[in-house]
């Protein structure tokens, strides 16, 4: 059965990072066929996001340098907000044939139970969770009220890379003039300077 990854976000913007544990994961973890980018769509509300198509458009420019990562604008496509149980259970109906997992930063570990059915998400679908930071995933699973219960549920990723750079650090920086050349892939930081986004 083919095994394939969906890389939920915002991505407001995508950054070498993201990107980074994408191939980290293939690298690591053979049993993967693909990874897919699910940015989410203009309904998800959260302030400074930018419209769904310049983060798609971005998304789309950086996924050209590995054939097993791709980008889909599924959730963007949908009149509602989509939650991450409704897009997996979306594709797994499309492709039966497939088994799918949902990646997820260690971070989002510590509200995981605030997710829309997350119960459900968590029985059905595995959950690869990658490191944030100083984060200790295990440790936050041991140690967390609801999440503690339920630990064998989620897997956690070999990856060996982990970074505190963030979305929301890049738009600080673009919006004081500071230079990120590093930060971003380079077709990225071209739209974004085309496209005068966050100015």
């Amino acid at each position: 059965m083919k095994k394939i990854g969906i890389f939920g976000g915002v991505f407001n913007p995508p950054h070498n990072f993201h990107f980074a544990v994408a191939e980290e994961i293939l690298n690591n973890h053979p049993e993967f066929e693909k990874i897919i980018f699910m940015p989410v769509g203009d309904k998800y509300k959260k302030p400074e996001i930018i419209p769904a198509k310049h983060r798609y458009n971005m998304l789309k420019l950086a996924c050209n340098k590995n054939k097993k990562i791709e980008v889909s604008d599924f959730e963007i496509q949908q009149e509602e907000q989509f939650y991450a149980y409704q897009t997996l259970d979306a594709f797994q109906k499309r492709y039966p044939d497939c088994q799918f997992s949902f990646i997820i930063g260690s971070d989002s570990l510590k509200t995981f139970e605030t997710w829309k059915r997350y119960e459900y998400l968590l029985n059905r679908y595995e959950i690869l969770v990658y490191p944030r930071g100083n984060d200790n995933a295990e440790k936050i699973l041991a140690e967390h009220p609801i999440l503690k219960n339920v630990k064998e549920l989620f897997t956690l990723a070999n990856c060996h890379i982990s970074t505190n750079i963030s979305s929301t650090f890049i738009r600080k920086s673009l919006k004081n003039g500071k230079k990120i050349n590093y930060l971003l892939p380079e077709e990225v930081l071209k739209y974004i300077e085309e496209h005068k986004l966050y100015r």
